[in-house]
């Protein structure tokens, strides 16, 4: 005899009681705190563990004129592949900690995940969700042009060093793991908090805002205001379909299919271009 499937968890069948909002925004701003101590501390200890190694396989070369100049020089600066690296290991980690420190899923939760998992249903509203942030941020990118504005995402000289010399590793890195550790952290630890909080709506508008931040910081890049704002609102308005679709889903497997689907055809859209 089979066993029963499991039943949904509350926030999915409506009977979540809504947490008081400023200790749910107290918690989420904790989480925001963690993360981005993680992410910076990883990044850091990866860039200062290449560039140790390079100035160490320069050595030899420089023989005694290893002054600081020189040896600045010799380091050089960090290439797609490294920066891909602490990317990976950075986010990864804050992603991590987070879960299993923060928001470790319950049995109940991981078992009406896989079940859902297990629906066609699930995976169609996936591929779905994939093709619809892909062609409505293309459009946007689209419009944005008409006003004359110019909008460069911060990654795209780094997506175009690594299509040329790390093609499978760029794949890897936007197909595979970028999703998988961007949705655990986006959708799983800082949405769920406010899903399971009773305040879903909330949650994908500040999850959103985050998950935007994090791909277009501004005053790093050359962007205009008007640009970022664009880039902003572009990257927010993925965040939210993907918040959507946990939300809807029950399960973090449809959103990791849908963030990979749209990197996919952003991909393959840009090597054609």
């Amino acid at each position: 005899m089979s066993e029963p499937a499991p039943a949904p968890p509350a926030h999915a069948a409506g009977a979540v009681p809504t947490a008081r909002l400023p200790r749910v925004l107290g918690a989420f701003a904790l989480d925001l705190v963690v993360a981005v101590g993680v992410l910076l501390a990883v990044t850091f200890a990866v860039m200062m563990a290449w560039g140790a190694w390079r100035a160490f396989s320069a050595m030899p070369a420089l023989g005694g004129s290893a002054d600081a100049a020189s040896l600045a020089r010799a380091v050089g600066e960090p290439g797609a592949l490294v920066q891909m690296l602490a990317a990976i290991l950075g986010m990864s980690a804050a992603a991590l900690v987070l879960y299993f420190w923060r928001r470790p899923a319950t049995a109940h939760q991981r078992q009406w995940s896989w079940q859902a998992a297990r629906s066609p249903r699930t995976w169609a509203r996936a591929l779905g969700a994939g093709v619809l942030v892909f062609a409505g941020s293309s459009l946007a990118s689209w419009l944005i042009s008409l006003t004359g504005a110019e909008p460069v995402p911060s990654n795209l000289a780094l997506v175009d060093e690594a299509a040329r010399r790390w093609p499978v590793f760029l794949v890897l890195f936007a197909v595979v793991l970028a999703p998988a550790y961007e949705e655990l952290l986006f959708r799983r630890v800082l949405f769920g908090r406010f899903l399971d909080a009773g305040r879903p709506w909330l949650g994908v508008v500040l999850s959103s805002l985050a998950f935007a931040l994090m791909h277009e910081v501004p005053g790093v890049s050359a962007n205009p205001p008007l640009a970022v704002a664009m880039l902003l609102a572009v990257y927010s308005g993925m965040g939210a379909v993907f918040a959507w679709l946990y939300w809807r889903s029950g399960t973090l497997w449809a959103p990791i299919a849908a963030h990979a689907a749209n990197n996919g055809l952003a991909l393959l859209v840009h090597g054609l271009a």
